[in-house]
């Protein structure tokens, strides 16, 4: 009978192993860092946008209102100049 010889397997942690996990929380933490970034960048973005659209809605209540008056002081010209042209008669 012929003895075959065991390959002797290392026990315990290698180099390669070491290498696959410290790239891949390597990878972890780039994805972390880029999705945090990313989330802020949306967050402050977003508050821009609802401070934009507040003054949006804000300056179009004030057009309206404003319109209401340029209206009525149209009314009022229009009453205040038939009265002139009824008193200079």
């Amino acid at each position: 009978m012929t003895a075959k010889k065991k390959k002797s397997t290392p026990n315990g942690i290698t180099f390669g192993m070491i290498s696959v996990i410290v790239m891949s929380v390597a990878i972890v933490l780039i994805l972390t860092v880029i999705k945090i970034y990313l989330s802020n960048q949306i967050y402050y973005e977003s508050k821009k946008v609802n401070k934009i659209q507040r003054e949006v809605e804000a300056l179009k209540s004030e057009k309206i209102i404003l319109q209401q008056n340029v209206e009525a002081l149209k009314f009022k010209n229009r009453v205040t100049d038939t009265i002139f042209v009824i008193n200079e008669e």
